[in-house]
């Protein structure tokens, strides 16, 4: 039999990339599905009304979903197993029908959308296109986001045309998330040609001493290694990471960061005693970790793994209690894992 779970308003059923094991069925409340729009990069908000149904395809498909399932009010949804649903709609010839019409529409929209990526594709290289997707993050303030492009930019093409400005707009993109975080602060790009296909990049000086390190090999080697992780290749990933840290040691700007990278790295590899002994080296060390909120709530994740939810419990509540954005990820994923232990 399905099952009735609760979700408070700001809560997320689900994240893109999770395990796609549950179809939902909305009861009460109102429930938004996010994701990113594969033709032109934009945020999509789909709000599931009452009586929808979501989760459907990544469920029957059985690949991990490919949106964020956000609660925008408090909600009451009925949570199937997938042969439970497969029951229940085989014999509901409303739901069939309901379930044909909406994956039909998507798939008219997904074909309309590989033709014009068929169409473009003469017209955008590889080059061009990812220093107008870093431009894109940058203009809409997803900085994290801009970051990882322009890194990888001049990972990839260091002589290119574009690398001076993607220094600059690397530099910008980290000052920015370390001021103000992702969606906060200024727009740097608000107003300019940036994104437009014909457009040439503005007139570069050269670059600041920031924007110059960008360029060193350790920054290769890091964004590379981002790349590895990113690829599911996480013991490679790792092997860079314990490199990078020991080249660069805890006061360089990549040492930080590959230091807790490379904590990620023994998660994704189920080591939960080493992840646990390595983030609490970071905490004794380095107790104002930029990554600080991410670190304890992977530590209750390890600790939950381990079966010890209480020891969980404090990990994720020291989330929830530190001083920073409420919708922040990290607090939202801690908020998430109390409510699945049935906590406040």
């Amino acid at each position: 039999m399905p099952k009735l779970a609760a979700f408070r308003s700001n809560s997320v059923i689900y994240f893109n990339g999770d395990v796609a094991d549950k179809v939902y069925v909305l009861q009460s409340g109102r429930v938004s599905l996010n994701y990113t729009d594969i033709e032109n990069g934009k945020d999509i908000h789909e709000v599931i009304e009452r009586g929808e149904f979501f989760g459907v395809k990544s469920s029957l498909g059985h690949y991990p979903r490919e949106e964020n399932a956000v609660v925008l009010q408090d909600a009451s949804v009925l949570a199937f197993t997938v042969p439970e649903f497969e029951q229940f709609a085989s014999s509901n010839t409303r739901i069939i029908l309901k379930m044909l019409k909406v994956f039909s529409n998507q798939l008219r929209r997904i074909h309309g959308q590989v033709e014009n990526l068929m169409e473009n594709q003469t017209s955008v290289n590889p080059e061009n296109g990812l220093f107008r997707a870093g431009e894109y993050y940058l203009r809409n303030r997803l900085y994290s986001q801009a970051r990882y492009v322009f890194g990888r930019y001049l990972t990839y093409y260091p002589a290119g045309r574009m690398a001076e400005q993607a220094g600059r707009f690397l530099e910008a993109a980290e000052t920015a998330l370390t001021r103000y975080g992702d969606g906060k602060g200024p727009a740097p790009l608000a107003g300019s040609q940036a994104g437009r296909p014909d457009t040439e990049p503005q007139a570069a000086t050269a670059p600041r001493p920031q924007a110059q390190a960008a360029l060193t090999d350790v920054a290769k080697d890091y964004y590379n290694a981002v790349s590895l992780f990113s690829q599911g290749k996480h013991q490679d990933a790792l092997k860079e990471f314990k490199r990078i840290m020991d080249a660069s040691g805890d006061d360089g700007e990549y040492g930080p960061k590959a230091a807790f990278d490379l904590g990620r790295c023994l998660y994704a590899l189920s080591q939960w005693d080493a992840t646990i002994r390595h983030f609490t080296g970071i905490i004794q060390s380095t107790p104002r970790h930029p990554d600080m909120a991410d670190i304890l709530f992977m530590m209750g994740q390890a600790w939950e793994k381990k079966g010890d939810n209480e020891r969980a419990a404090g990990f994720y509540k020291k989330v929830l209690s530190m001083p920073g954005d409420e919708d922040s990820s990290a607090r939202i994923k801690a908020r998430k894992a109390m409510n699945a232990m049935g906590g406040a």
